[in-house]
């Protein structure tokens, strides 16, 4: 008789278990990962970084720092060079624009470059910068603020 209430007590046991597992189960409801379907937004910045993380494609033309596969070099001549010309685009720019701001009409001429500032229509200028080598010219109209 022991061993039949300890089977009806296990059998009790068991069904209470088995009742509040069930009473605990919900429907299942798809909830979208991606933002563009419908996900939250805050999913966004982890699912890209992932994709980078996976992304084994390298575009051939730039390298880590955009040097295009040049030499230490090649690099180093590069930079020299925008340094100079920077240097001489700032001073031809400090030649033609006077201490109070304005643009003065006049020609400049370097080794490989004229730079023409005449004056046009009202108080506009037009920069005209022509390479001496090629003849390729470029032209700009600019404000000269009189």
């Amino acid at each position: 008789m022991k061993t039949n209430a300890l089977v009806k007590r296990a059998a009790l046991a068991c069904a209470l278990s088995i009742q509040m597992v069930a009473a605990h189960a919900t429907a299942l409801v798809y909830e979208p990962i991606n933002p563009n379907f419908g996900g939250s937004p805050l999913n966004g910045p982890n699912l890209l970084n992932e994709a980078n993380a996976q992304n084994k494609y390298k575009d051939p033309s730039t390298s880590d720092f955009g040097t295009s596969g040049q030499s230490t070099l090649d690099q180093f001549n590069t930079q020299l060079q925008q340094a100079i010309l920077s240097r001489v685009a700032s001073s031809i720019s400090s030649s033609i624009v006077g201490t109070d701001g304005t643009l003065h009409p006049g020609t400049i001429n370097t080794g490989n470059f004229s730079i023409s500032i005449t004056q046009v229509s009202g108080n506009n200028l037009q920069v005209t910068t022509t390479d001496k080598t090629t003849g390729a010219a470029t032209t700009f109209i600019v404000g000269n603020g009189q």
